[in-house]
């Protein structure tokens, strides 16, 4: 997945990104390493925050 990537061209911390979904940080770093499923509810979120397709995070794209 993408989502570090685009966390860190933002300089944003998992903290922050955490808080904006409403979930604790240790929750988002295990979608962001792979270690937990992305919840759909959350991918959408995530999508509209960083302006890219949901296609782009789970990797099936290239084009943001």
């Amino acid at each position: 997945m993408r989502l570090k990537d685009l966390r860190e061209d933002l300089d944003i911390k998992q903290k922050e990104i955490a808080e904006y979904l409403h979930i604790k940080q240790n929750t988002y770093s295990q979608y962001e390493n792979g270690q937990r499923q992305l919840p759909v509810d959350i991918l959408i979120k995530l999508a509209d925050f960083y302006k890219v397709s949901t296609d782009y995070i789970l990797g099936i794209s290239k084009e943001k």
